[in-house]
Parts: structure tokens; sequence; C-alpha cells
């Protein structure tokens, strides 16, 4: 019996080796692209396929409970939540760049490597070991088994890790409160404020105005025909979704003076 599961733990079938060396460069080169793409979108989209793949991992092992948990919870919930921020905030290549923690990059260096020696051990220590199974983990249903192991033989890990996530809450919760010492300032103190430092006191100017397109990436035009800068978001200026339509815009009112001068003769 021995010999039949040792033997077991190094023979695998043709479908398993083909799942395996497929989908494991497909996780390889999301993983790659999570951390050298340059816009943040493109590095949520990676990471979310990469989690995609390691939920089709579960499903083939037999863990379907954890399979489903990686798509609904991680993929579609936390993943997406992710995605929607930087979509709605804004995060360009330019604000990874800043380190906002002095020595950070040697740190996440550090926590790198560790990490992968770790994993190196890990997989070293499963390839030496004889093969268990899952069919008695699993007896009496995947989830039964995977809730047995959580709070009986790994009950403390568990406890720990929930502290752990617990306090990470309370922290970022704690970090970004800012309690107020002083009353909100009215809208009359707000624009004296603005007129005394000289800022833009009239509304900004909405995008697409007098433009031929009226849309929010196409700055609107002044009089004398040229773009209004203040017209387009910074946050579409700096991600590059931005129309420069300046030419174009005083060729227009050059052709519709020329019309008029015309038309006044």
């Amino acid at each position: 019996m021995n010999g039949v599961t040792t033997l077991a733990a190094y023979t695998t079938s043709t479908g398993e080796a083909v799942q395996f060396w497929v989908l494991g460069t497909v996780a390889v080169l999301g993983a790659l692209a999570t951390v050298l793409m340059k816009k943040a979108v493109h590095s949520a989209l990676s990471l979310a396929g990469t989690m995609i793949v390691l939920a089709v991992f579960y499903l083939a092992q037999g863990a379907y409970f954890l399979g489903v948990v990686q798509i609904v919870v991680y993929t579609g919930a936390i993943m997406m939540l992710f995605l929607f921020v930087v979509m709605l905030v804004g995060i360009t290549a330019a604000d990874s760049l800043k380190e906002t923690l002095k020595g950070q990059r040697w740190l996440a260096a550090g926590a790198g490597l560790g990490f992968g020696v770790l994993l190196i051990a890990g997989i070293a220590n499963a390839s030496i070991k004889n093969f268990q199974g899952l069919g008695q983990a699993n007896a009496g249903g995947n989830v039964e088994g995977l809730a047995s192991l959580i709070f009986t033989k790994y009950v403390w890990a568990f406890e720990i890790t929930g502290a752990l996530l617990i306090t990470a809450a309370i922290g970022a919760m704690v970090l970004t409160h800012r309690e107020r010492t002083e009353a909100r300032a009215t809208q009359r103190e707000l624009a004296e404020r603005r007129v005394r430092e000289g800022k833009q006191i009239t509304p900004l100017p909405a995008p697409g105005v007098y433009a031929r397109n009226n849309a929010v990436d196409v700055p609107g035009l002044l009089p004398d025909g040229t773009v209004s800068e203040l017209s387009v978001s910074p946050t579409l200026r700096g991600r590059g979704q931005y129309r420069d339509v300046s030419a174009e815009s005083v060729a227009k009112v050059a052709e519709l003076e020329q019309r008029s001068e015309e038309a006044s003769k």
C-alpha cells in the first residue's frame, strides 16, 4: 500500500500535467504583469486573472469551497473594489514612483525575497513527502473537512489571523480619521479667502464649451480660440486622456472670422 501511495505521488495524468503547465504559465505571466504594468488598472486586471487561475487550481484539487470563495470573495468582491477605486480616483504611473515611507522599496524587496525563500522551501518539502490524498480529508465533505481543520488543528492560527485583520481595519480608521478642532468655514469666508489668495473666483470653465466636440476630454475654448487648460480635469491629463484641439480650434475660429468679414462686405 505504501508503495502504491509513493508511486501516486510521482505519477500524474496527461490532463493534469497539461492543466498545470498551461494554467501555471498564465498565473506566472499574470503575476509578472501585475508588477510590471505601468497603469494601475492593468495591474489590477492582471491580478484578478491570476486569482481566477488559482481558483481553477483549487477546484481541480477537490477544494471546491476554497475555489468558490477565491472567485466570489477575492476576485469578485475585493479585486473589483480595488479596480473601481483605481478607476474613480485615478492613479497614474507617476504616483507609484513616490515613496511615502522612507526605505519602503528596500523593505518590499526584502519581504519579497523572504516570501520567495519560504515558497521554495514549502515546494521542496512537499515534493519529498509521500502523497496524502484528499479522500480522507474530504470524507465528510470539503466544507466540513475545512471547518474541522480550522477550528481544531489550526484554531490558534485562525484566531491570530482574525485579530491581525481587525487590528489592520482599526489602524486604517485611526490613521484616516481627522478630528475637527475648529469651526467649518462658511461660503463667505471661503470666497474671501480665494480673493485674498488670488485664486480662481468664478467656477471653472466646462469642457467642450465652444469646441467642435462636447466631451470631458476636450478642453473648452476661450473667445480668442485658444484652449482653456482649466476646463479638463487634472486626472484625465495625468492619464493621457486629453485631446489637444488648439490648432484645429484656431483654424476654425479664423475660418469663421473670414466668413463673417466676407458676409459683411
